[in-house]
């Protein structure tokens, strides 16, 4: 299998990233910088990670993949090279890991002072937690930000892993990457990014923590102005079973919303907090008796702030989304493009994901200066698939 190497189109094309693979964020932060244009070789475990890897795993697109054993001396010294022609490396294991394998910052640094050293974790690389094991809905919940999701007042709702992983994980450590990269050509200094997910999302939840500083916002589910607590932002099921997304929160919209649902003539006082459960009722009526289709009909295209919640394999056919070529088709997957988007450094799809680790070992140590691979694969300190 051959595969194009460094041959990104967007804003971050010569860069060059190592990745050590972990799974979920760690993957995640470095397709997001395949998609902008960075040369990413991936170092996997010969065999790959539970979990991961395959032609459908999009968040190993873009990149090649190549499998060594980093319990070989001769493996670390490759990562070691690896790292002395590149901007940044990409790890995702419990603290204290790579430093146990020669890969920590300090072995890398002393290689290339300029590196910028990602580390992306849980609980952070300092704490009581962070030799803990855990997963997305652990490090939400002790920032405050999962007992406040869903509208379920008697039970707290986790949205899969959106809010931590991705949220409050991989886009922070891309965030943390690009600042010290960029600060990293003007000192010609490299440094550690510690990007954790508790720290992460506590930020993204800001504007929370505002509202509470306010003291305007109540720490229970559907009892604040986002949340479900009020009728004009809320979601309300359709005669067919299927749900409208209703957010008229500005007057001006709200006015657009009561006319096309026609309740203009029935509907209670927004303002007045004691009809709320009157006005969420008669909401909650005027949508049962039409489909999602119908309704769609209705407000597409208005200022009503609504919209048909819809499944991924529907919002891939949606009229805007296919305007927009959100999702496109890539080596026989649909899936979603680089994001965000650029008007002279437009990202493109490089390589689809590799269909399993190590299939590009040989080519992409070669294509990255890595002398001898031969030797290499014959000692088994790398493996070609």
């Amino acid at each position: 299998m051959t595969v194009e190497l460094g041959q990104g189109t967007g804003p971050l094309r010569g860069v060059k990233v190592v990745e050590i693979a972990g799974i979920g964020p760690s993957p995640h932060a470095c397709m997001i910088l395949a998609d902008l244009g960075a040369d990413v070789i991936r170092i996997e475990r010969p065999g790959g990670q539970m979990l991961t890897g395959g032609s459908h795993d999009l968040l190993n697109r873009g990149r090649p993949s190549v499998a060594l054993n980093l319990k070989d001396p001769a493996a670390v010294a490759t990562v070691l090279d690896l790292v002395e022609t590149a901007d940044v490396l990409v790890e995702g294991m419990r603290p204290g890991v790579t430093e146990r394998m020669g890969l920590g910052p300090d072995d890398c640094l002393a290689r290339n002072p300029k590196l910028v050293y990602g580390r992306m974790t849980g609980w952070g690389q300092t704490g009581p937690f962070a030799q803990v094991a855990g997963h997305d809905m652990n490090y939400i919940a002790i920032t405050g930000t999962l007992h406040g999701l869903g509208q379920d007042k008697a039970r707290p709702s986790f949205p899969a892993n959106l809010v931590g992983d991705f949220g409050g994980g991989s886009t922070y450590l891309v965030m943390g990457i690009l600042a010290a990269l960029l600060e990293s050509r003007t000192s010609g200094q490299g440094q550690v990014v510690d990007a954790a997910i508790v720290d992460g999302t506590a930020h993204l939840n800001a504007m929370t923590a505002a509202f509470l500083a306010g003291g305007n916002f109540r720490e229970e589910r559907a009892a604040n102005l986002l949340d479900g607590g009020a009728p004009f932002y809320d979601v309300y099921e359709t005669a067919d079973g299927k749900h409208m997304s209703v957010g008229p929160l500005e007057p001006q919209f709200y006015e657009v919303f009561v006319d096309l649902l026609e309740i203009r003539e029935t509907a209670p006082d927004r303002y007045d907090l004691a009809q709320f459960p009157a006005l969420k009722a008669l909401i909650a009526e005027r949508f049962a008796t039409r489909t999602q289709a119908e309704w769609v009909d209705v407000f597409e295209g208005t200022d009503a702030c609504v919209a048909g919640i819809i499944p991924i394999s529907e919002a891939i056919e949606h009229p805007h989304m296919k305007a927009r070529e959100v999702f496109v088709e890539h080596e026989g997957i649909t899936q979603p493009a680089p994001a965000p988007r650029f008007s002279r450094t437009a990202a493109t799809l490089s390589s689809p994901p590799a269909p399993g680790a190590g299939v590009h070992t040989r080519e992409a140590l070669a294509a990255w200066g890595i002398a001898d691979v031969e030797a290499l694969i014959e000692s088994g300190a790398a493996v070609q698939a």
